[in-house]
């Protein structure tokens, strides 16, 4: 790749500050159509290209343009999410086709364009026509140059693979930094696991068992003719995602959206009537009300954020189920801990979230390798501060959605060595679970602790 567009990450990312297109009087393009969406979706993109996350990015174009049709958000979703996905592989194309840096938004709307005539390459023609109307809502200007790189990239189309293969990066579609980590610590399943890393996420179920059974909740899916899989945990897999609206039962809370892997930890958690228990990092609460669906107790559900806390509320809400949402730093013990010990504990920690970049892909492009020690410290100063309120004899669920070792089974280790009246307790027969991406469920990580009396 051009090293004009490198960063100290081993990444693609343009420097932040290429410059922007002077911006004109918007034309009008038809919400329906291909060339709004191409041209939202860059809007997205280059949110990202300039350091920004991409859910928030999405959340706030929504309630901006609440008008929109459900169909035109589904778009304009797919196009952003895939083609950051595969950032790399369209940066290791326009590399070989632009002598100089674009404006970001033309960068941003060819790396959209390129990743749609990757994957529809029968609408070549509608999709460089519709590129180049985008362009001309904003960047009228920069019309000719898009036209003519995608024209450029379309004749020259034979030779993408081996653009993309000459480079890691682009040939695996992660950095490369993340590409050696994975291989080091997973050396039997890297590959298969990066390769799921850059699919669509699937679409999994739980099903609130206070306000309905599994076989109901499969019955009602049915007839509505919604295709799923229950599997062992008893997470329903959708064979086709869909929005949550067309969901029946979701908005009388029988239903809730949660990756199956993510379902594990209410269970392996197993917390019981009567029980007092602290969820740490709890937003946005699909884990907390697992619990509480499972079991009547006395819950603590703590988050740093304000906002994200009430996500919890409103999530709970919507269940109909009751817990002491709080917000504090769950390391500052003196800030919301009464000294009454927890039962049991789920430290859900903040981490690289790398088992979840499939439903996240600007953090594999912004992330740093630098990034990893320093959640792998402030995860050991959660786990400390957390063992101090756990009762002797209870359990603590040590969770992350992170593939790499120092955040997982390495981190596991060190806590051990730290406090020696803590033990591991087995998970499924083996000392921890190590989840991996999959077509069934994304990347988790399970520890189970118990605290010697």
């Amino acid at each position: 790749m051009n090293p004009a567009h490198r960063n100290d990450r081993g990444t693609a990312l343009p420097s932040t500050n290429a410059p922007r297109a002077r911006t004109a009087r918007p034309a009008a393009l038809a919400p329906d159509s291909l060339a709004f969406a191409l041209a939202r979706a860059a809007e997205l993109v280059v949110t990202v290209l300039e350091g920004g996350n991409l859910t928030d990015a999405f959340e706030r174009m929504q309630v901006k343009h609440s008008q929109w049709a459900e169909g035109t958000r589904g778009a304009v979703r797919d196009l952003a999410w895939r083609a950051l996905r595969d950032y790399a592989r369209g940066d290791a194309i326009l590399d070989r086709l632009l002598q100089s840096a674009p404006p970001l938004q033309v960068r941003a709307l060819l790396l959209v364009a390129l990743s749609r005539l990757h994957q529809r390459p029968e609408q070549a023609h509608t999709v460089v026509d519709q590129a180049v109307t985008a362009a001309a809502e904003s960047m009228p200007g920069l019309r000719s140059l898009v036209n003519g790189v995608l024209r450029n990239a379309l004749r020259q189309q034979g030779q993408w693979q081996a653009w993309i293969d000459a480079d890691p990066a682009a040939r695996h579609a992660f950095p490369t930094w993340w590409v050696e980590r994975l291989r080091v610590g997973q050396a039997d399943a890297w590959a298969q696991a990066l390769a799921a890393g850059n699919e669509r996420p699937p679409m999994a179920l739980r099903v609130n068992l206070r306000r309905t059974t599994l076989e109901d909740a499969e019955a009602a899916l049915a007839e509505q003719g919604l295709v799923t899989r229950r599997l062992d945990n008893g997470a329903l897999l959708l064979e086709r995602a869909l929005p949550v609206a067309r969901l029946p039962g979701y908005a009388e809370g029988r239903l809730s959206v949660q990756d199956a892997g993510a379902q594990w930890a209410a269970q392996l958690l197993d917390a019981q009537a009567g029980e007092r228990v602290l969820d740490a990092c709890a937003a946005p609460g699909g884990k907390t009300a697992h619990i509480l669906e499972r079991a009547e107790v006395d819950l603590l559900a703590l988050d740093l954020d304000p906002v994200r806390a009430q996500r919890v509320e409103r999530n709970l809400q919507r269940l109909g189920l009751r817990a002491n949402v709080r917000v504090a730093d769950c390391r500052d013990l003196g800030a919301w801990w009464d000294g009454r010990p927890f039962d049991r504990i789920l430290a859900d920690v903040p981490c690289s979230a790398s088992g979840v970049v499939r439903r996240h892909p600007d953090i594999k492009w912004l992330r740093r390798e630098t990034d990893i020690a320093q959640f792998a410290a402030a995860q050991a100063a959660i786990v400390d501060a957390l063992w101090r309120t756990l009762a002797q004899g209870g359990t603590m669920l040590y969770v992350t959605c992170s593939v790499f070792r120092e955040e997982n089974a390495a981190q596991l280790a060190a806590f051990l060595l730290r406090h020696a009246d803590a033990e591991r307790l087995a998970i499924h027969g083996h000392p921890d679970l190590q989840l991996l991406p999959c077509a069934e469920h994304d990347g988790f990580y399970y520890a189970l602790l118990r605290k010697r009396p």
